[in-house]
Order: C-alpha cells, then structure tokens, then sequence
C-alpha cells in the first residue's frame, strides 16, 4: 500500500466507537465469573490448577473476535488507497527508429542491432497475454507488425528493418496510436500527408472519412495500451512531435520514450555521404512529460537491455486507487473463524 487509506464512507468509521464498550462489557464480564468462582472453593481450586499459561491463552479467541469486528467495521466504512496491481495492459505499440544514423556504432555492434536485441528481450519478458505491434519509422512511419500476441511474427518483423533516410518522430506518434486505438476516428492520411510537405500530396488531395465528435481524457487515462518509442535522433520530417505528443495524452495514451545513441552528435558517412546525428532529449522528454510517460536514456548497448527490463517491469504492474473493502472483510471472516476454532479446541464451547 502506498498512500493513506481513505474512506468511501467515512460516517461508518462512528461504530467503532463500540468497541471500547466492547471492551470494557468482556473486562466486566470477568470481574463477574471472577466473583462466582469464589463462591465455589472448587472451582477455586480448578482456577489454579489451569496456570497462568491457561489464563492467558483464554483471552486470546476474544482477542481474534474482537479484531474481527475490528475489521468488519473498516469495511463498513469501504475504505480505498493507492496499491501496486497486477496491469490490465492489452497492447503495446513498438515505435523504432530505422533512420541511417542508426548504423552508427557509438553502441555496439550498431545502434539498430543493440535495439532489435534489446526490443526481442523485452518481449521474452512480457507476458504472453500482451499484444505488441511494431511500427518502423524514418522519413516516414509505417505499421510493420499488427498487435498480435505471436512473438515469433514479431521477432520476424524486427529482423527484418530496413535503414531508410530522414526522422518522422511526430509521424511515429501517430501512426502508433491508429494501430493502437483503430476505431478512435484519427484521422492518419491528414496527420501524416497534409502537413508533410516533402510528401507532395496536399491536404486536400487526401481522402477524408467523417470526422468523430471526440472529447479529450485525462493524459495517461487509457490503462489498456501504452506506446514506446525509441529514436538516436532529431525530428527533420513529418509531423511536429509535440502535437502528436498532444494527441496522444488527449486519448488518454502513455509515450515511453527511449533516447539511444549521443546526445552531444556525431558524425557518421556511408556510402559516400555524411551526416550530423544528434539525440533532441528535450523533445523526447516533453513527449514523456505530456503523455504521462517516462523518458529513459540508453548510452550503451547494455543501458538500453536495461531500459527494456524496466519497462518491462513498469507495464506488467500499475499502481491504481482501488477499493479494499473485500480484503479487509475477507480478514474479518478468517478472524472470526480462526476465534471460534480455537475457543472449541481448547474450551469447547464457542467464545
């Protein structure tokens, strides 16, 4: 448990008041056998044969009663508090940069295979339950793999990433939460087209389907889904990552977003040309901030095994308000039992 108990109904928490009267009737209530037992110069006698270790174990399925009722009455009450829960997470979207700068080798072997290793650890870690759905993102964002819960698709489909040139983080975004939320009406072919001037399709030129009325959610609200995105570099393309990024907590959509690579930039060449890449952690971390989700930094091959086992950890638990009533009401009954058993065990009779 992790925050202070509060109560649904705390005008319930009056009754428990009664058991200091509860208390004091069993106190009176020994005072008074006590005085009856002296009348009986036999019963006496039993008295001190029985030994203080008899004395003290006679109090004990009052004691237990007494909690019970204890318990009974809290639950009366329906008491709630933050507790760490199994998740109910049912898909996670995998956004994975594949731009050239990712063949850089500042984490080795190479910035794509120390991803593809630590994306096909991560689903080893998952549980089977938990459908994933990778979408592969450069100069543009693609859907590669639908969720599905076949982790050998997936293992298929990370395998087989192709680098390409550019870095559409906003796209990413985007193209993540219409495979996560398909009949959430966002409309993709405007998102993705229609403010991609380097695609050369107008806004207009695009197909549009009728748009849903739609009323934002609290961000980070959605607890059946989450998104995690992986990039070493700078949006150049596309859609604006924070507006995607607003897109996203509006639906209520977790980001996890993990920087792989340098942030002060390096410089890589193949094939004849060369490139800048530099790592645009403020972006990533304002994506982070307004979705609800975590930034995490992975410098090395290892750092990034260990930002996977943490998501891992992260989206297969969730702390949550929840109602504990039936816990403390099921403590009640097992105080009750275990009161009555021990009271027939030993004195047979109940209480």
């Amino acid at each position: 448990m992790n925050s202070p108990v509060n109560f649904l109904w705390p005008q319930f928490l009056w009754l428990m008041l009664a058991l200091p009267l509860l208390i004091l009737l069993y106190v009176w209530l020994l005072r008074r056998k006590k005085k009856m037992a002296l009348r009986y110069a036999s019963l006496s006698i039993v008295r001190e044969a029985m030994g203080a270790g008899q004395t003290f174990r006679r109090h004990i399925p009052p004691l237990l009663f007494l909690l019970a009722m204890a318990a009974m009455l809290l639950a009366a009450a329906r008491p709630f508090a933050v507790i760490t829960l199994p998740s109910q997470q049912e898909t996670i979207i995998l956004a994975m940069d594949v731009s050239g700068s990712m063949r850089a080798t500042d984490v080795l072997p190479n910035r794509l295979v120390a991803s593809q290793n630590a994306a096909k650890a991560f689903l080893v870690e998952l549980p089977r339950s938990v459908r994933v759905g990778i979408v592969a993102f450069a100069g543009t964002a693609s859907v590669v793999q639908p969720a599905t819960l076949s982790r050998e698709d997936l293992v298929t489909a990370i395998d087989k990433f192709q680098m390409q040139r550019a870095t559409a983080i906003g796209n990413a975004i985007v193209v993540s939460l219409g495979e996560l939320l398909p009949n959430a009406g966002i409309d993709l072919a405007s998102l993705t087209y229609g403010r991609n001037r380097s695609s050369g399709v107008a806004i207009d030129q695009v197909p549009k389907e009728p748009k849903k009325d739609f009323t934002p959610v609290a961000p980070g609200s959605y607890g059946s889904g989450a998104i995690i995105l992986l990039t070493d570099g700078q949006r150049t393309t596309g859609v604006d990552p924070l507006e995607a990024a607003k897109i996203a907590a509006d639906h209520g959509v977790r980001v996890y977003t993990v920087g792989v690579g340098t942030v002060d930039g390096e410089t890589i060449g193949f094939e004849g040309w060369s490139m800048r890449v530099k790592l645009d952690e403020e972006t990533l971390k304002a994506i982070a901030t307004k979705t609800q989700g975590q930034y995490f930094y992975a410098g090395t091959a290892a750092d990034l095994k260990k930002v996977y086992e943490t998501l891992s950890s992260r989206l297969t638990v969730e702390k949550k308000e929840t109602e504990i009533s039936g816990l403390l009401a099921l403590a009640a009954a097992v105080l009750a039992l275990l009161s009555a058993s021990l009271s027939m065990l030993w004195f047979n009779r109940v209480l």
